[in-house]
């Protein structure tokens, strides 16, 4: 899918209205914002003094063009599409300030505009073997780790409105998962819980290396930050690579064995980081069956990893 057909069509985001006194930026749909986003770049250009050094990349919400700095220094130029999930990147990325993850050298918070250290893109996690991958996703858990801020959302309030999406369920999706999900979630929201700065979207795509030796191996991108506890980050690990999953002979062993490693890399406890799967997993489902019940491959792969987790 091409950068403009991910944006194109997106409604604007409600979350961002509430959240505009906090210098979130405004709401837009993704159609006048990529209007919009050739204006941004040259203004971010000429801003911090940019010179655009290669082709662009993208994801599914943010345009990522290589630059140089005054002194030559290579950067990477970020403009995302303006969403709740990632008003607050920039704050995660100073308050980690380059340790496991990219470094933030400026931000624009309001344009949703950030300047980044550059990575090596050619070399991402995905292409390292998966349970290599779970560790080291663990170990940057780790290095990550810190105390949450004010400012962020928090998932007891979040699970708010999830536990809204349980009680119904769907019928796409089996009534014992959804019931015991919700019992699930009021067990761990009931239990004393860490609240940390989490990312909430940290999977091997969004781990690449560094250009530097004296970075490290490995760095975070993109976060998607959250105040909760690192169990309930473990997540993503178990629904991507997918075709993986698909090779397995005994998926619940192949699921299970990727939450266990991350856990025990990144000193969690096992059972929270099974329960907190699960319950995103079922989410995951629900959500699909909402949405996109045309295309169900995605809904049949949450129920399929979901009921590896259950009891």
């Amino acid at each position: 899918m091409s950068f403009r057909d991910a944006v194109a069509g997106r409604a604007p985001d409600d979350q961002l209205a509430a959240a505009a006194d906090r210098g979130a930026p405004e709401p837009v749909d993704g159609d006048t914002w990529l209007e919009r986003l050739p204006v941004l770049v040259q203004d971010h250009l000429e801003r911090w003094d940019l010179r655009p050094d290669g082709p662009p990349r993208h994801g599914e919400c943010a345009l990522v063009l290589p630059v140089l700095r005054r002194d030559d220094e290579p950067a990477a130029l970020k403009l995302t599409w303006p969403h709740a999930e990632a008003r607050h990147e920039h704050l995660a990325l100073r308050l980690w300030d380059g340790r496991g993850a990219v470094r933030l050298l400026a931000a624009d918070p309001r344009a949703g505009a950030l300047l980044l250290e550059r990575l090596d893109a050619s070399v991402c996690l995905r292409d390292r073997p998966l349970l290599e991958a779970c560790e080291v996703i663990g170990e940057l858990m780790r290095e990550l780790d810190r105390p949450a801020t004010p400012q962020l959302d928090t998932v007891a309030v979040r699970a708010l409105r999830w536990r809204e999406q349980l009680v119904p369920g769907s019928p796409l999706v089996p009534r014992r998962l959804t019931e015991q999900a919700r019992t699930v979630l009021d067990q761990l929201l009931g239990a004393d819980g860490h609240t940390r700065l989490v990312h909430e979207d940290l999977h091997d795509l969004n781990v690449l290396a560094p250009l530097h030796p004296g970075r490290g191996t490995w760095l975070a991108i993109d976060p998607k930050p959250v105040a909760a506890d690192w169990a309930y980050a473990v997540a993503p690990v178990v629904w991507n690579r997918p075709e993986e999953a698909a090779r397995a002979s005994n998926l619940r062993v192949h699921a299970r064995l990727r939450a266990d490693l991350v856990a025990e890399a990144a000193g969690l406890e096992e059972d929270r980081v099974r329960a907190w799967t699960f319950v995103r997993l079922v989410l995951n489902a629900v959500w699909a069956a909402q949405h996109a019940p045309a295309s169900d491959e995605f809904g049949s792969r949450m129920i399929a990893l979901a009921k590896a987790f259950a009891d």
